[in-house]
């Protein structure tokens, strides 16, 4: 969807219509969550910290997320995906694949599909999407940022080597700015710029993204839309406001965290048989400890104490803790993943 999360407070709240929103805390050490149009043209954009963002638009207006109700929203818009196909991936709240080769109307056109969904959503939601039609996923979700918002852009097979090709590297999926800059001192700028490298090149400087930078710069991506993806792991952080200084006070949100998880693992379902501890200090230090067993970590007691095992090995704390967080990964399932095969064309990705 477009600019989900605050487009649903513009939504419901008219006075907020026309003005730079911001869905997060307003103060400390809150971060935006998301941000109206009229806020992203000062700048302003999902993970800032709030105290920036304030900086560069001094009228945003921050209001409180309400993740009931945009998920509420996300579920309505799903079943509009439904009516037309079966073969639905969400990849989050707000975005999703549809692959509509089995097309449940008849209409027998991506494009038109795309456009009735669109206006479906219009109609039952009072919100804007915009859409990416193309033969693949890699193309498709692409394409469903270039006219946004309210948009659509249709690629066709034809079209999908060219349009690859001018892209600038930083639009690869996994391309961030330091394998971008890495890309920058090789003469690596665009698509064409790495189309035009061997693999062995590509796997000499990016090691395992090799065969994926290979084929997605000539435009081919053999993912199937997936209905059910698995979940890979159940995580839950914190971050505070005031840093986690003395060892009872670490060891007291360090519990809450453990309970607010392991609530999580409980819900989805999940087993798991590694254990992952995050940490960051006050001067913005990240480190990451895990463990892994050779079962499956099923209750919470040994869930609390694999944890408690983790945090010890970073205590005593020199500095304060900004920031705690826990996992469980190496999900049931995730070891036996089925072999992906060419995908027919029209898929479309829809990006809130």
């Amino acid at each position: 969807m477009d600019a989900f999360f605050a487009s649903v407070e513009q939504r419901d709240y008219p006075e907020l219509r026309g003005k730079p929103v911001a869905v997060g805390g307003a103060s400390g050490r809150g971060v935006v969550a998301a941000a109206s149009y009229e806020a992203r043209e000062f700048g302003v954009k999902s993970a800032m910290p709030s105290v920036t963002a304030k900086r560069r638009c001094p009228d945003l207006i921050f209001v409180k997320h309400r993740f009931d109700v945009y998920r509420d929203v996300s579920r309505q818009i799903r079943e509009i995906f439904k009516t037309h196909s079966d073969l639905v991936e969400p990849l989050s709240l707000d975005e999703a694949y549809i692959d509509v080769t089995q097309d449940k109307m008849g209409i027998g056109n991506a494009t038109r599909i795309a456009e009735m969904i669109r206006a479906e959503i219009k109609q039952q939601t009072q919100l804007t999407a915009s859409a990416g039609v193309s033969y693949n996923k890699f193309i498709a979700k692409i394409a469903s940022d270039q006219n946004k918002p309210d948009g659509m852009c249709v690629i066709k097979p034809h079209q999908g080597a060219a349009f690859v090709a001018q892209l600038p590297v930083r639009r690869f999926f996994g391309v961030g700015p330091k394998t971008a800059e890495r890309m920058a001192k090789l003469n690596l700028h665009t698509g064409a710029d790495l189309r035009a490298q061997s693999e062995d090149f590509l796997r000499q400087h990016f090691g395992k993204s090799a065969g994926y930078l290979y084929r997605a710069s000539r435009g081919i991506d053999h993912r199937e839309v997936k209905p059910n993806r698995i979940r890979k792991s159940v995580s839950n952080e914190r971050t505070y406001g005031d840093d986690l200084v003395t060892d009872t006070d670490l060891q007291d949100a360090f519990e809450h965290i453990i309970d607010i998880t392991w609530k999580s693992i409980e819900k989805s379902g999940s087993r798991g048989r590694t254990v992952t501890l995050k940490a960051r200090y006050a001067d913005f230090r990240t480190i990451t400890r895990s463990h892994s067993v050779d079962h499956w970590v099923d209750t919470k007691a040994e869930f609390a104490s694999i944890s408690h095992d983790l945090l010890a090995q970073i205590m005593p704390v020199e500095n304060g803790v900004r920031l705690l967080g826990l996992g469980l990964v190496n999900l049931e399932g995730t070891e036996q993943q089925p072999v992906q095969s060419v995908a027919e064309e029209g898929q479309a990705a829809f990006e809130f």
